[in-house]
């Protein structure tokens, strides 16, 4: 069977060749400025086509042959998105009508676009909480009715037509690249387009790139046999399935030579720098293929040394409320933040104290503090560095016999959790502050406070404006300090606003 699939692939992939232009252009192969890498790395920007992703090439190619070889008037699908919007702009070009299923979940951007590119020719139907679901309910759907299915994936038209993508590397490129790293959700656009690189440059490295909870084609590769997961996480939902499919099994079993996972960490780290680099924003499954690179390059240090490495950047549909999301895992998934929470005593200065001697020259870009003892304060403070400035600031921390620990990927940093008991605070003030956003300022202003003041509540996060906000309760073993400290702040380098005390009672409610 393996044979026949990549026979039937080599068949048709130049028959797909002469058919979905008419509703798409090739695409930019563009070359991408890294940090000082000794290798070369590419881009193929499927963000730029039709539908901000890859899927419309497949989607097209497979409508039109199942149509003609008899197939109803009325197409069915199931998709998470992109695939969704590849076959309603199918539809539309062909006068098909297309009932599409979605899960409940899946972007409301995505929704959109399905209705936009296939206007009166679309119904969207959502079903269950993810694509397994609604792949289910569409399959049902079809079984009742007789309309024709168009898989997202295991599908041989499906297949030639992501194939195209492979095909116009091999055009615009004079010299062949060495590596590829192809994401992986199904195994359709990394079988197609790995199958042709290889037809037409057989000394071409393929890694398949995963998320580390979906990796479900690299498991199947590895028991020789398909595998479902009970689960995926949904981070880069374009890639969120929990079986390969057949015929995309027995294709990348045979032509992808390596499978590694990356985590969402990671692949936001990886949007980033596209960001940095080309101003680009790609959904998350369309920067797992950057991130692989960016993992195998700190795993194999010479192995990409001199390389021409190819990525694909296969869409950029994505809800905007993800991009905070995406920001806050970015520079862990770097390896260039980290999080500690510090073991301190409980009294006035106590954080000025450890940030002047062990964090000075270091970037603070949050603090996560609530009072939950007596005599023992637990600080978080996330800094961004590094590693050679890691390992000093734990050297610095071990020989001062601080109690710390690195907590960067526990729960409660990335839900952002800050525990308190405002039992234990002591005629609190709570303010809202703004300083200037420069190294320094915050702790000046500590510096300023400290005598009079200690804190029993911080909340603050590096945001990228030039204003720097924080949230900070303060609390007074006296009230002449409180005095002495709202007179201090008048002459600080910050401004703020008491919390009213509404807002007050909310934060200190059990």
């Amino acid at each position: 069977m393996t044979t026949d699939i990549l026979e039937q692939l080599y068949e048709e992939i130049p028959n797909a060749r002469k058919e979905i232009y008419a509703v798409g252009e090739p695409t930019p192969l563009e070359y991408i400025q890294l940090n000082r890498e000794d290798f070369d790395v590419y881009i193929k920007r499927e963000d730029l086509g039709p539908i901000n992703a890859y899927k419309w090439r497949g989607g097209y190619n497979a409508v039109l042959n199942h149509h003609r070889n008899g197939g109803s008037d009325i197409i069915v699908a199931a998709s998470a998105g992109n695939h969704a919007q590849g076959v309603a702009l199918a539809a539309r070009k062909l006068g098909l009508q297309a009932k599409i299923f979605m899960p409940l979940a899946a972007p409301v951007m995505k929704q959109k676009a399905v209705q936009k590119h296939g206007g009166d020719h679309v119904e969207l139907i959502l079903k269950g909480d993810n694509y397994n679901a609604a792949g289910d309910a569409a399959k049902k759907y079809v079984a009742e009715t007789g309309y024709t299915y168009i898989h997202p994936f295991d599908d041989l038209y499906t297949m030639a037509g992501q194939a195209m993508i492979a095909d116009e590397v091999i055009n615009d490129s004079e010299i062949p690249f060495d590596y590829a790293f192809l994401q992986i959700g199904g195994g359709g656009m990394a079988g197609a387009v790995s199958t042709w690189l290889k037809k037409n440059w057989p000394h071409i490295k393929i890694i398949g790139v995963e998320g580390v909870d979906q990796a479900c084609m690299g498991l199947s590769v590895e028991k020789r046999a398909i595998t479902t997961l009970e689960n995926v996480d949904s981070f880069c939902d374009g890639t969120a399935v929990t079986r390969p499919g057949d015929l995309t099994f027995e294709v990348c079993k045979q032509t992808i030579d390596a499978f590694i996972t990356v985590t969402n960490e990671e692949v936001s780290a990886a949007i980033q720098q596209l960001w940095e680099a080309k101003r680009i924003i790609p959904e998350p499954s369309g920067a797992m293929g950057l991130a692989g690179v960016n993992q195998y390059k700190e795993a194999n240090t010479e192995a990409l040394k001199g390389k021409k490495v190819l990525t694909i950047l296969c869409g950029a549909n994505m809800d905007f409320s993800k991009l905070a999301l995406i920001a806050g895992q970015s520079a862990i998934g770097a390896h260039r933040r980290r999080y500690y929470r510090l073991e301190l005593p409980e009294c006035e200065g106590s954080l000025l104290n450890v940030l002047e001697a062990h964090f000075k020259n270091l970037n603070v870009s949050e603090f996560m503090y609530g009072k939950i003892h007596d005599s023992k304060a637990w600080q978080t403070i996330a800094v961004d560095a590094k590693e050679d400035e890691f390992v000093t600031l734990e050297t610095s921390l071990n020989k001062a016999d601080i109690d710390f620990s690195d907590i960067t990927l526990q729960a409660d940093i990335r839900y952002k959790i800050i525990n308190y008991n405002p039992a234990l605070f002591k005629d609190p003030l709570f303010l809202n502050i703004q300083f200037p956003e420069r190294k320094g300022a915050l702790r000046d202003f500590l510096r300023q406070v400290s005598p009079y003041a200690s804190i029993c509540y911080f909340n603050y996060a590096y945001s990228g404006e030039a204003i720097g906000r924080a949230l900070m309760g303060f609390e007074f073993i006296v009230p002449e300090n409180k005095e002495q400290f709202i007179a201090e702040i008048e002459n600080s380098v910050v401004t703020c606003e008491t919390v009213d005390r509404e807002t007050v009672a909310r934060i200190l409610k059990h």
